[in-house]
């Protein structure tokens, strides 16, 4: 178990010992670190995977940095919890950035080889994962917890107005990208939470506002947030290796927030129609005058075209 911080040590108590305690017996070899300060988790833990031999050897990594500039686990491939308090330069789907604020956010990246029989449904169910660790049921729940395909989290709390075309807000998102790392192949899992309310003015594409975890727990701060749903993301990890998307497809079902919705895509070939849920390996099945078609995650962002009614 490791906490590797730069200069300015972080402020919050992140309990690093019990969290390696609970996920090290699932990920034998784990680090758990904690930054005060990073760019980008992710990109973090891909540099390091990045290095070259010649470059472990010299202490060096590939863009001539002092490899001590990682913390103590650098140029490895071993499993990794790496948690930054305050994020500067974090990444979310299609190159937009995800603003973090320390304190205020949670985002973390989780590193492991993966070996699933299916990459395909992997960022749904690591968001039925952390909805369900958040939030066991949302059904009666005011405001609900629900997944926009492919990776984003939303509270539905059922107010809608000009200014707010649809009835929810943007809680958090996923960021999964993968390399071969020897043999294996790396999963690196980035997850963005926001935990207390951001302040103004937002980015463009929160538009419709943004949502946080205290609304659903009042007393929630970031390491909470963390200790509440890393053992269930690695759990999931776990599941998909052994039984792919399947496994999520009814939970996802039940939290989806785009059934039965207009919506647009920016597919040229498919500009817009309805969605009918996902396949059985997480590709949005949007019914067209042409029947229905299947959008595979990563290759379409999706725009809700009318307000959503809440959770069925």
């Amino acid at each position: 178990m490791i906490q590797a911080v730069p200069a300015d040590p972080p402020y919050l108590s992140w309990g690093t010992a019990a969290l390696w305690a609970q996920l090290e017996p699932l990920l034998p070899g784990l680090s758990v670190e904690v930054l005060a300060r990073a760019a980008s988790t992710n990109t973090e833990l891909l540099e390091r995977a990045r290095l070259t031999p010649a470059a472990r050897s010299s202490g060096f990594g590939n863009l001539g940095e002092p490899a001590g500039n990682f913390g103590r686990r650098q140029a490895d491939t071993q499993p990794c919890l790496l948690v930054a308090e305050h994020q500067t330069l974090g990444r979310g789907r299609l190159g937009r950035n995800w603003r973090s604020t320390r304190g205020a956010s949670l985002t973390f990246s989780l590193a492991l080889p993966l070996a699933p029989p299916d990459w395909s449904g992997l960022s749904l169910a690591v968001g039925v994962a952390l909805a369900e660790a958040l939030q066991p049921d949302p059904h009666g729940a005011s405001p609900a917890l629900a997944l926009k395909w492919p990776n984003d989290l939303w509270l539905i709390d059922g107010v809608a107005s000009p200014e707010r075309p649809f009835d929810g807000r943007k809680l958090g998102g996923v960021l999964i990208e993968t390399l071969a790392a020897g043999s294996r192949r790396l999963a690196v899992i980035g997850i963005g939470l926001n935990v207390l309310p951001l302040d103004e003015p937002l980015p463009p594409e929160l538009h419709n506002g943004a949502a946080c975890v205290r609304e659903l727990d009042a007393e929630a701060t970031a390491p909470s947030t963390l200790a509440r749903v890393a053992l269930p993301l690695l759990q999931a990890l776990k599941t998909v290796e052994r039984e792919g998307f399947a496994a999520f497809a009814d939970r996802y079902a039940a939290r989806d927030l785009l059934l039965d919705q207009s919506v647009t895509t920016t597919q040229s070939d498919l500009p817009h129609g309805t969605a009918r849920g996902v396949d059985g390996r997480g590709a949005l099945r949007i019914e067209t005058a042409n029947g229905v078609q299947l959008l595979s995650s990563g290759e379409v962002s999706v725009r809700l075209a009318r307000p959503v009614a809440g959770l069925q």
